[in-house]
């Protein structure tokens, strides 16, 4: 069984590890790395697989020789590939046991403070269910310009801020970063660790372009890699074809090219929840739900006396006794009408009073921050 230094990690497959650079999927490749994912997760894990492919895995059934430039077309090649590619992770994650769940994302889902408090609810629910892998694609069949991410290297950074991950990793067909592009330059050296506040600019002018399938590059990872430590995340850059590679990367091993992270993973959500009041959206909460936050507890509705200003479900709020004095800040789970409703009651009447409920609490103590 693999062991882990790490409790969630993110796995990045781009275009050219999956196809083992050939213009088809390499099932063999895919197995190999299915089977050490499957093994980290046994280990207790939580794993989260950002996928490309499906635009590749489109342009081999309709005998494409390349991924066309047209985003109509790519969108046609996605709404081909990605059921044919989820049903081969099921087929190989149900070899070990394991079972699969899709999720498709744009930048609207994760960039609304609703939308990014949805899409990480569900992607919790998932793992904490246990047994399943979150397949994550970016949902290339309706995105456009306007709302895609650009790429699944960025994707997979906003996907392990938004789940906390501790580790990102990014497979590709190169060691890692390089002082110049290996491809073109015998000087190129690897670099194997990143631990500049800042990316030092000879790695961003060395970056390369994306290949003949994938639609990042070199440059792509580098964002993404800039993006994943600015939330707290280690990140890994990494050979796909290298033996064990995920698992190594897992153990702690020094393999590929190593960001380390600028702010810890609980310093960068204080910030965002932080800069996120509006001045004017409060709960006005009892004495005993005062004491349980600070013993650690979450802020659930029975607990709330008042409902200060409007606000959204994934809004900060700030939290004050019945002194006036604050006590906190955090996400509320409802909007600020759901909890005028539900305000006073027991979690367990949430939906009866509105007809659904989104969790039990109004606000859940890995969002809320004392002050």
């Amino acid at each position: 069984m693999s062991t882990s230094r790490y409790c969630r990690i993110v796995v990045k497959l781009g275009t050219s590890t999956l196809t083992d650079g050939t213009i088809s999927l390499a099932p063999h490749r895919i197995i190999e790395l299915v089977r050490q994912m499957a093994q980290l997760m046994d280990a207790g894990v939580d794993l989260v697989l950002v996928s490309s492919g499906a635009q590749a895995v489109g342009s081999e059934v309709l005998k494409f020789p390349k991924i066309p430039k047209e985003l109509p077309r790519k969108q046609m090649l996605s709404a081909i590939g990605q059921p044919r590619l989820m049903a081969l992770y099921e087929q190989l994650f149900g070899l070990y046991g394991k079972n699969v769940a899709q999720v498709l994302l744009t930048r609207k889902d994760i960039s609304r403070r609703s939308g990014f408090l949805n899409s990480r609810n569900t992607m919790l629910a998932l793992l904490h269910h246990g047994g399943v892998v979150p397949v994550v694609n970016e949902n290339d069949t309706v995105a456009t310009d306007e709302i895609r991410v650009g790429d699944n290297d960025n994707l997979s950074a906003q996907v392990a801020a938004l789940i906390g991950a501790d580790l990102l990793i990014m497979l590709t067909d190169q060691n890692g970063v390089y002082t110049a592009d290996p491809r073109n330059n015998p000087d190129a050296e690897l670099v194997s660790v990143v631990d500049e506040p800042e990316i030092p600019t000879r790695l961003w002018q060395a970056a390369g372009t994306g290949g003949l399938l994938g639609t990042g590059g070199m440059l792509t990872k580098l964002q993404a890699a800039d993006l994943a430590r600015r939330s707290g995340v280690e990140t890994v850059i990494a050979n796909g074809r290298a033996e064990n590679i995920v698992a190594r990367i897992a153990a702690g091993e020094d393999v590929g090219t190593k960001f380390t992270p600028v702010v810890t993973s609980i310093e960068s959500r204080k910030r965002y929840i932080l800069a996120g009041w509006d001045k004017k959206s409060c709960l006005i909460i009892d004495n005993g739900a005062v004491n349980a936050l600070h013993q650690g507890g979450s802020l659930l509705p029975v607990g709330i006396r008042r409902v200060d200003g409007e606000f959204e479900r994934g809004d900060t709020v700030a939290v004050f006794d019945q002194d006036q004095n604050e006590i906190a800040r955090g996400l509320v789970n409802y909007n600020h009408q759901e909890l005028l409703r539900v305000m006073g009651q027991n979690s367990t009447e949430i939906e009866t009073t509105l007809g659904y409920a989104y969790g039990d609490e109004a606000i859940h103590r890995d969002y809320l921050i004392l002050k």
